[in-house]
């Protein structure tokens, strides 16, 4: 119980020393000129029964002034600081208690808040300062007078110094810490629109593709709806089958979204060449003419190379479908090095302008499968999409 109370004390009062340093060393100084009376009040005088001098009194006022200012301009109130401790003993020829103190407070401030080598130099500087002062009073070059003094100030100037390194330290630890805790939220960022794009991509190839064959079946058994009614229900047929496909396909995807601990997950394969034939029939049942040819032996291909290719030929014979006069060129060129996919269809004139994200799905799909993909339209209105993908060897 007590440790709970002492701790959140400590952190109040070194807030409030961080919010008002200039007040709190006021006080600091306020306090340390208090002592010194009190302690000069019941000894009756100074040390050897010296009275009070008006050099001693300056030297006090020096000693707090240098502590309440001690954090805006450490340097400059060192060397004030030091030239009091060589007036004061020169003309005393004793030490103000209260003036030692306060040079050691400030020397303790330079260290902590300047480089090791500023403060070292100054440090030294104000030493010697110090030591040639008292030799020239004494006109001894060994004088041990300011050795107390001095060892002091080393001391002050010391534990400043680890000081400001530890303090380094740890910003270096929280900055560390602040640019890993980025590096993973940018990471996250990346992860997830890479999946947001992976899941569009699907949505585009999986809707666009058995929504188009809803809407010209739709179309046709509106047309045959009042000339030619038993014509009606293959239409029909076919777009139930095209809405049942589209619906599997996106519990698929839907799936890849559930949490790891959801009682339901599928278990669906990815789709790939191996239902080319289902896609042909299905866009041929929708009414576009797909002439296939395949050259080269077949092979087994890596399952993002067999997706990528599946999803560009749908796309590409969807497009076909949508911009194209009712017929389209599908070519397999397998070697041992690539798979090169073809497809050619003759374009609608008076088509609408697509919205172009099936060509940018197609060459995701392509740079996804380390492939590459070029879409050209020729001068005799034939649309053309062509796509390699390379074929690593298994080691």
């Amino acid at each position: 119980m007590v440790s709970e109370t002492v701790l959140p004390r400590r952190a109040g009062l070194r807030a409030l020393a961080v919010r008002h340093p200039t007040a709190v060393d006021t006080t600091l100084a306020t306090l340390l000129l208090a002592l010194s009376l009190f302690i000069y009040w019941r000894a009756d005088g100074l040390p050897r029964d010296r009275p009070m001098t008006t050099t001693d009194w300056v030297a006090a006022v020096v000693a707090v002034g240098a502590v309440a200012g001690r954090r805006r301009f450490p340097r400059t109130v060192l060397i004030i600081v030091t030239a009091g401790l060589v007036a004061q003993y020169t003309i005393t020829q004793h030490r103000h208690p209260l003036l030692i103190l306060a040079s050691g407070i400030v020397a303790y401030t330079v260290a902590s808040r300047t480089d090791r080598r500023t403060t070292l130099l100054l440090v030294a500087g104000c030493g010697s300062a110090i030591y040639v002062a008292d030799a020239l009073r004494r006109q001894d070059p060994f004088v041990l007078d300011s050795v107390p003094t001095l060892t002091f100030l080393g001391m002050a100037t010391a534990f400043g110094d680890a000081t400001r390194s530890r303090r380094a330290y740890l910003a270096e630890v929280e900055e560390r810490a602040r640019r890993a805790e980025q590096t993973r939220e940018e990471e996250a960022r990346r992860r997830v629109i890479q999946e947001r794009l992976r899941i569009a991509r699907e949505l585009h190839d999986v809707v666009a593709h058995h929504i188009a064959v809803i809407s010209v079946q739709a179309a046709a058994a509106s047309h045959l709806l009042d000339r030619r009614p038993e014509q009606v229900r293959p239409a029909l047929d076919l777009i139930r089958h095209a809405g049942d496909d589209v619906l599997k396909e996106l519990s698929s995807i839907v799936g890849v979204l559930r949490q790891s601990d959801d009682p339901v997950v599928s278990t669906e394969p990815a789709p790939g060449l191996s239902r080319l034939p289902a896609l042909l029939e299905t866009v041929a049942a929708a009414g576009l003419a797909v002439t296939a040819d395949t050259t080269g032996t077949a092979r087994q291909l890596p399952a993002v190379t067999d997706l990528a290719a599946y999803r560009i030929v749908q796309e590409a014979l969807t497009n076909a479908h949508k911009h194209g006069t009712g017929s389209a060129s599908l070519a397999l060129a397998w070697s041992p090095a690539s798979l090169t996919i073809t497809v050619t269809n003759p374009v609608a004139s008076g088509r609408a302008a697509g919205s172009g994200y099936g060509i940018v799905g197609m060459r995701e799909r392509a740079a996804a499968a380390d492939g590459t993909i070029s879409v050209e339209e020729t001068p005799d209105h034939r649309f053309t999409v062509r796509s390699v993908l390379l074929l690593k060897e298994k080691s």
